[in-house]
């Protein structure tokens, strides 16, 4: 019964471990499929900016980028698509850029065309963060990277190709139709401002709270020149003035090569940390099955010991009760009634006086008997 009451708990202490590390890995497992998606994701929103300035500039063909990129991300949602629930979304934003060739009309009726095409992309890079869980990751460091590249950098890269070819559309617009087209091209510069603010103080607090010893170097070349592309931008941008379409198709590529390459780097971050999370816990699952066979092995050792000792127990109590009886025996042997001195057992009655051996000696007797005489 102590047995009983000592494995309980111990066995329910292990199941508890055992399913939590095991909810853990599948989270973890779950938020790796979730990093691998968002690199398929990173080369068509690359490619969709391009497909959208080439279109602008009358190239309607789909660009080879394009295609490429849509047949890795076809490829990821065949294995993952399930599980990270995207499925038909990109079924939907596929059948949208297949038709995006197809397009005609002014330069705004293209542009909106492929605004809205990549607003789905960004709509289903949102989706990919949220059922991979990585936007609940309890660690900080990979909150802030999930949050840079799910996030701020798709938004950048698309911010970025809208304020360029914004930028062409201004500078080859009529009169009329310059206004409006300022105040989007407007709109756009501080979208981009915003959004690279946002990845910079992102990564910055990544970097300040990591455990890994790569990522503050991995990051600083590429951030640096991620800024230098938005300092290009911002003068190009010439805000208030006509734009410098030159010095914007210039940042617009130099951005672009940054993001790209910051994206890269964040992701493979993020992979390596959670290939450490993973290895982490598969040793507290070892360590969880080593403890419970120490404890299994403690349990039978007691037991047996205890076993043991009782038996020993007993067979020294039966050996005192054979000598008691022993002794018992040689006792009533001396006594009383059994020719000893007195002739039988303690318990006999005492023998009669008159009778006792020895009671005055033979001269005696004779002198008394010739008195009487």
């Amino acid at each position: 019964m102590l047995t009983v009451l000592v494995v309980l708990p111990t066995a329910a202490l292990f199941l508890r471990v055992l399913d939590d590390t095991s909810e853990q890995r599948n989270d973890t497992n779950l938020e790796k499929q979730g990093v691998e998606y968002l690199s398929a994701l990173g080369g068509l929103i690359t490619s969709l900016a391009e497909s959208q300035s080439s279109a602008l500039q009358g190239v309607f063909a789909e660009p080879a980028a394009l295609t490429a990129a849509v047949a890795r991300v076809q490829g990821v949602d065949e294995r993952l698509g399930e599980d990270l629930e995207t499925s038909e979304r990109w079924s939907g934003l596929k059948e949208k850029i297949g038709r995006l060739p197809g397009v005609t009309g002014d330069s705004s009726t293209i542009y909106e065309a492929h605004v809205e095409v990549s607003d789905l992309a960004l709509e289903l890079y949102g989706a990919v963060r949220e059922n991979s869980t990585l936007n609940r990751d309890a660690e900080s460091d990979i909150w802030f990277l999930q949050e840079a590249v799910a996030v701020n950098m798709p938004e950048a890269v698309t911010r970025v190709s809208r304020m360029g070819d914004m930028a062409n559309m201004v500078a080859g617009a009529k009169a009329k139709q310059r206004p409006p087209l300022l105040i989007q091209f407007g709109h756009e510069v501080l979208a981009v401002q915003e959004a690279a603010s946002e990845l910079t103080d992102n990564l910055q607090e990544a970097a300040n709270d990591t455990t890994s010893g790569t990522l503050s170097g991995n990051l600083v070349s590429n951030l640096d020149r991620f800024r230098r592309g938005i300092e290009a931008a911002n003068r190009g941008a010439n805000f208030g003035g006509a734009p410098d379409v030159s010095a914007m198709v210039t940042a617009q590529s130099t951005l672009t090569t940054a993001l790209n390459a910051l994206s890269g780097v964040v992701l493979q971050e993020m992979n390596t940390l959670l290939d450490d999370r993973i290895d982490s816990l598969n040793y507290r699952r070892i360590e969880a099955w080593g403890l419970l066979g120490v404890a299994v092995a403690l349990i039978l050792v007691a037991t047996w010991w205890t076993r043991t000792r009782a038996r020993e127990a007993r067979e020294s109590l039966g050996d005192s009760g054979d000598s008691a009886r022993e002794v018992s025996v040689r006792g009533d042997s001396t006594g009383p009634g059994s020719g000893g001195a007195y002739g039988g057992s303690p318990y006999d009655p005492v023998p009669n006086y008159g009778g006792a051996p020895n009671y005055g000696d033979s001269a005696t007797r004779r002198e008394r008997s010739g008195a009487l005489r």
